[in-house]
């Protein structure tokens, strides 16, 4: 869901990905971009490379029936209430494509609340910028926040200070520590994202190979849980992560690591890409050196090029997330926090929750080629393909 940009600016987020969602609902659902231009064109010999390929099974059912039951609630308990003083804001980490599902989500449900409300990204996923907008738009008096996160550490004061004014706070996207204060968390189950990945990796490979990880950062707490659920599902077989590469979330930086790795150690056969740009590094890299289908490719997120290189069979299989819901569902749940309070929301909100009791998981999914042209109507019938 981005259109191909250049490898060169930065990104200060992870995940491209697009939506998808119960067509019954308005609503189903980080950071889409890709890395440096490069076709998708296979040659000949990339062609009869990828014809073995093994066969990866496809899901895109996500969270979908719960997050419906969730909206259907909530809707129902705000009915009759007055939400014409509401003002909501939903913050993300950065622009990038993966956020315009997130932003189309939002933007449908405040219109289907009828309350007002602004999306906001940093542009260059810079954290003095998120906390500049954070802290202009509190000025702003608006009544309910919804936040994907660029630092932990650093927006647990603005979430104190928002809390301390009766303004509550979604974390979306990103989880964030219970002590940070957020009410609740919306968004990707990380771990069993990676777990994911690496099931569709150990398909890939046939349960032998050595693979190395693309990431924007090797710190932030989405991305080492993804890494985590990716090596766990890799145990007992002869697989093995034999590098980890950060890029400092810089798309050049991800193409030239994909791009070494292959070079430098050619019993490399799988590369994993878990921030947005990395898939799509990840396949040029792969293309440029010839070895289509030779060394396959998983990655995070449904950037464009990533959906591309699924289609021509460079990249085998990608886990996507439900930005779309994060909008949507979160408009519900700001107004709802703020409205009938948290504790009555919690309730409402309770037979969904995860085992740890404050997160709502939008679900993942799985594209491959067998069920691209799904997950491509999918998107299209919300409005983000």
């Amino acid at each position: 869901m981005s259109d191909v940009r250049s490898a060169g600016r930065r990104l200060g987020r992870w995940g491209t990905a697009a939506v998808v969602v119960a067509l019954v609902v308005a609503g189903a659902g980080a950071c889409s971009k890709t890395g440096a231009g490069g076709g998708s064109s296979k040659s000949t010999g990339d062609a009869a490379n990828t014809s073995a390929a093994p066969v990866i099974q496809g899901d895109i059912t996500f969270n979908d029936a719960n997050l419906a039951k969730i909206d259907s609630a909530l809707k129902a308990a705000l009915a009759g209430k007055d939400l014409s003083k509401l003002r909501e804001a939903m913050v993300v980490n950065v622009a990038v494509d993966y956020w315009n599902a997130g932003k189309t989500g939002f933007t449908k449900g405040l219109a289907d609340l009828g309350v007002k409300g602004t999306y906001q990204a940093p542009a260059n996923g810079r954290l003095d910028q998120q906390l500049s907008i954070i802290q202009t738009l509190r000025g702003q008096g608006i009544t309910g926040l919804s936040v994907s996160a660029i630092d932990p550490t650093a927006i647990k004061s603005p979430i104190a200070s928002a809390n301390g004014a009766g303004i509550p706070v979604l974390a979306i996207d990103s989880p964030l520590p219970k002590e940070d204060g957020a009410a609740l968390y919306l968004g990707t189950p990380n771990y069993q994202a990676g777990q994911k990945a690496g099931e569709a990796m150990k398909q890939a490979l046939g349960g032998k190979g050595q693979v190395v990880v693309l990431v924007g950062s090797l710190t932030t707490s989405n991305a080492v849980e993804r890494i985590q659920g990716f090596e766990d599902a890799l145990k007992g077989t002869g697989i093995k992560v034999v590098q980890k590469l950060s890029d400092g979330m810089d798309a050049s930086k991800a193409l030239t690591n994909a791009q070494t790795a292959i070079q430098t150690n050619p019993n490399i056969n799988g590369l994993y890409g878990v921030y947005s740009y990395d898939g799509p590094s990840a396949g040029q890299a792969v293309q440029a050196a010839g070895k289509s289908g030779r060394v396959k490719i998983v990655s995070d997120d449904s950037d464009a090029q990533t959906l591309k290189f699924i289609k021509d069979g460079v990249i085998q299989a990608t886990v996507v997330q439900e930005p779309y819901q994060q909008g949507y569902t979160g408009a519900y749940l700001l107004a709802a926090l703020k409205v009938l309070g948290k504790d009555a929301t919690l309730k409402l909100v309770q037979p969904y929750l995860e085992s740890d009791g404050s997160t709502l998981s939008s679900g993942v999914g799985l594209v491959t080629g067998g069920n691209l042209s799904d997950y491509q109507a999918k998107l299209t019938a919300l409005g983000i393909g």
